[in-house]
């Protein structure tokens, strides 16, 4: 099983979008696929119609356990799973760092998991954290969306400094740029920029468009009600070129 994680320290990048489309294009390749969200808000789980809550809590992503596959519900696609998200999500950090090795609860928790699915895409809550700790230790690719505006890209930047002051390599961190206006010289200079500055930057871009804002309208994929638009085609492209990375069973060193 491949985990992917959607993560930013910073939040409205077009994180969630990203989790929904990709986790749905997974399972459309005909890939096992199970969409983890774990922001306690639930916008992942709001596009997927799915109502919000896990059974006891959090327990079943504390433990290293088999509970978790009792809170798992089938979406409206093929192949296509979710663990939603629960109010409880919020306490995860604390819960985990009253554990042992607190860093390493959440691989934990999802290695039942392993055996069942192909791919497990993680949408995570914009925060650095105990629980972005874990994640960081627990996945294989770490997909950064960032906006071309200076601020998104200070948020990147201590992204990645953090992962260097607490020995976790950035190999696998890959940005891509999200909400993007190619009509703004603004937009413009700051990617370029940005793929001089770091290495791992994706080609692929999302652009700001009107079909990703309308799954919140459809609460569903932008490839379910707007298959043939740009939008459509540019998270296409993303997953494709996802699907190219290589792959390393942890991030942290």
């Amino acid at each position: 099983m491949t985990i992917i994680a959607l993560y930013s320290n910073k939040g409205g990048v077009g994180k969630t979008a990203a989790a929904v489309n990709l986790a749905y294009l997974a399972a459309e390749s005909g890939a096992s696929t199970l969409l983890c969200d774990l922001d306690a808000q639930g916008s992942s789980t709001f596009y997927f119609r799915v109502q919000p809550g896990i059974k006891r809590k959090a327990r079943g992503l504390v433990k290293e356990n088999k509970k978790v596959f009792d809170s798992i519900k089938a979406t409206d696609y093929p192949s296509l799973d979710l663990l939603p998200a629960d109010f409880s999500h919020r306490r995860l950090d604390i819960e985990y760092a009253e554990r042992k090795k607190p860093t390493e609860r959440l691989a934990k928790a999802l290695e039942p998991l392993r055996s069942a699915y192909d791919y497990l895409i993680l949408d995570c809550p914009p925060t650095i954290n105990l629980l972005a700790e874990n994640i960081f230790t627990t996945t294989d690719v770490l997909l950064a969306p960032i906006i071309p505006t200076p601020l998104s890209l200070l948020a990147h930047r201590q992204l990645l400094d953090f992962l260097d002051e607490h020995g976790y390599h950035a190999a696998r961190v890959y940005a891509f740029f999200s909400m993007v206006d190619g009509r703004k010289r603004l937009h413009r200079d700051l990617i370029a920029e940005a793929r001089h500055a770091y290495r791992h930057v994706l080609q692929t871009s999302i652009s700001y468009l009107t079909h990703v804002e309308q799954m919140g309208v459809h609460r569903a994929p932008v490839g379910v009600f707007a298959g043939a638009s740009p939008a459509a085609a540019a998270y296409r492209a993303l997953w494709a070129e996802v699907r190219r990375l290589p792959n390393s069973p942890t991030l942290a060193g």
